[in-house]
């Protein structure tokens, strides 16, 4: 399946910028499953300084905003080919060694909740059995609600609350599989719906390495593992490694986003 994405991020600065920088991690990356025949990033209001390639294989764009800019408009766009693969990612190539993700991380640290959620599944079942079970009750202990969580919680936060999205089920997957000694990392990526082409936010989900099968990617929001749906494009820990955007700034105040994403397939 050929899908075509355009993902657009607006910013109105009340007051104009003296100085900024933003690190990029929306240009997704060709692997098992999945090629890249496509993609181009523009900016107005700035500009792109350089292109390089982090220690999770992420490609990341560097771009320096304009002095004194009111406005910053990044557009990403570009077309991806997806193959069914059942949510099997496949070996691990580098060049972040595999222990680095079973290393917990502010966000998901395991605490006593999601302890209590390991304790509702079988040691004793095969892994695959045992962590899809996980994820059916990650589902069904913590609710989707958009708008309901905080940025900030980590997923023993997530746990108590009972409710987050898509970012919030994959830091409790993360705290609970690398508390069962897997190496599990943060994905986030595009994924075409079925009733809407035009979204508001990237979506996520994570990737579990299991013996002889390799990275297997889990849905925890979907109840899923991804298929040919799913664009990949960033990796991590957690959400801060593989967030779309990071950066910093002089001036700019009183900034208005807006950010407007449209999956479809070709």
């Amino acid at each position: 399946m050929k899908l075509r994405i355009r993902h657009v991020t607006r910013y109105q600065f009340g007051d104009p910028v003296r100085y900024g920088l933003q690190q990029l991690r929306k240009t997704p990356k060709s692997s098992h499953g999945q090629t890249v025949l496509n993609w181009t990033t523009q900016v107005e209001g700035g500009r792109k300084e350089l292109a390089y390639e982090d220690h999770h294989h992420n490609t990341v764009e560097l771009l320096s905003i304009d002095r004194n800019a009111g406005l910053l408009v990044v557009s990403s766009e570009g077309e991806v080919e997806i193959t069914q693969t059942d949510g099997i990612v496949g070996r691990h190539p580098g060049p972040a060694p595999l222990w680095l993700y079973r290393r917990g991380t502010a966000f998901t640290k395991a605490g006593a909740g999601a302890r209590a959620l390991l304790h509702e599944t079988d040691p004793r079942a095969p892994d695959l059995e045992r962590l899809h079970g996980l994820m059916a009750l990650i589902r069904k202990n913590v609710a989707y609600e958009t708008g309901a969580s905080d940025p900030s919680w980590d997923a023993e936060e997530v746990i108590a609350h009972g409710r987050g999205v898509c970012q919030d089920h994959a830091h409790v997957a993360l705290a609970c599989t690398r508390e069962m000694g897997f190496a599990a990392r943060y994905v986030s990526g595009y994924l075409m719906l079925n009733d809407a082409v035009e979204q508001e936010a990237m979506h996520a989900w994570i990737e579990v390495h299991v013996d002889r099968l390799g990275w297997v990617g889990f849905d925890v929001s979907n109840g899923i593992s991804p298929d040919h749906r799913y664009v990949r494009v960033a990796t991590g820990l957690d959400y801060g490694d593989a967030a779309p955007v990071t950066g910093s700034r002089v001036g700019g105040n009183g900034e208005a986003l807006s950010v407007h994403i449209e999956v479809a397939q070709q």
